[in-house]
């Protein structure tokens, strides 16, 4: 039997392809699919969505209810999470209420989270609040974890706090909420405040999960921490990064210096984010390949905004695509852009 005859193994191999990051084999398996049903429409819908390919996404949705096949409660989390990812505001307000008197799909708390999401990223954080405090279902830690992220990329203390202290009581052993509020407070240069998130982190026993990145080359796995000196080819690899910051100047790249959270003088921040991991495996990516080849990332965290413009311009002066996989998204560099828009 051919796999375009089996509608389980046809969506699992879409599923697959867009997990690892080959969005377009995923839909030229999608197309040749014989047979398409509710979970192939949304499994497509979906990967483009975490691709940032928020237009393509909506294609396909609009396609499905032309071709007669309802969409369902999953269908529009990956509606939502694709709007959320590109900043569809109007977009995504417009199917959270068709949803149900349409096609009698009750909002969950996976939609309302995705629509906290959305109003937070676009900066309406009052709004994204006003949405929670009027939900029929009890927010929990992915909802108000949603308005925390949105506070520390438009840099609201307030509600960050606010967020926060329901974090801390829903889920007390993820430091990671300690983490993000201290990183508002250290944007707001509050550096009283952030020293007692640390201690306040410490007496209960949290220890910040340590960002690292993967590249796999040639059938092995190579992890890459922060300043890593642990990998054996590491002294090429920061004679490659020193040479390769260099161009990047010339380019006009200064380190955004925003992204490193110590109360430190620039000088110092430049140096700590010049060996953020993401770079270090990008560099290895591209020194142990051939010219051309697509260099692939998986980052356990999201990624900083320096290594964001750093790859990038990387992308551009030595001609790769180089596709990242961070906690939150899929980011396909190339020719100096970001498939994100610089939105995530």
């Amino acid at each position: 039997m051919d796999l375009e005859d089996n509608v389980f193994v046809g969506t699992s191999v879409v599923d697959m392809y867009c997990k690892c990051g080959r969005v377009e084999l995923a839909r030229k398996g999608f197309d040749c699919m014989k047979e398409k049903n509710v979970k192939s429409w949304t499994a497509m819908v979906a990967g483009y969505g975490m691709h940032g390919r928020a237009k393509d996404a909506m294609e396909v949705f609009y396609k499905m209810i032309r071709s007669g096949v309802k969409p369902n409660y999953i269908t529009f989390v990956s509606v939502l999470a694709a709007c959320s990812h590109a900043g569809l505001l109007e977009e995504g307000w417009h199917w959270f209420n068709r949803m149900n008197r349409e096609f009698n799909v009750e909002p969950g708390i996976e939609h309302y989270s995705c629509m906290v999401d959305l109003l937070g990223r676009a900066g309406y954080l009052n709004e994204a609040y006003g949405l929670i405090k009027e939900m029929k279902v009890r927010p929990d830690f992915i909802i108000w974890g949603s308005l925390l992220g949105a506070c520390r990329i438009h840099k609201n203390v307030e509600l960050g706090e606010i967020s926060a202290r329901k974090l801390f009581e829903l889920d007390p052993s993820n430091c990671g909420y300690y983490v993000l509020l201290s990183n508002i407070y250290a944007d707001a240069g509050r550096w009283d405040d952030v020293e007692r998130m640390r201690i306040l982190m410490k007496n209960h026993g949290l220890l910040k999960t340590p960002g690292y990145s993967i590249v796999e080359l040639k059938g092995r796995i190579h992890i890459f921490l922060v300043g890593d000196k642990e990998h054996p080819q590491h002294a090429k690899i920061y004679e490659y990064l020193d040479k390769l910051n260099v161009k990047l100047q010339e380019l006009g790249y200064t380190p955004n210096v925003a992204s490193v959270l110590h109360d430190i003088d620039d000088e110092e921040k430049g140096m700590v984010l010049r060996v953020h991991s993401e770079k270090l495996a990008v560099s290895f990516g591209i020194m142990n390949s051939v010219p051309g080849a697509t260099i692939q990332i998986i980052k356990n965290l999201r990624i900083c905004g320096d290594c964001h413009d750093v790859i990038k311009l990387i992308s551009k002066v030595e001609n790769r695509k180089i596709v990242v996989r961070d906690s939150k998204r899929f980011h396909h560099f190339k020719d100096g852009f970001c498939s994100c828009g610089d939105y995530w």
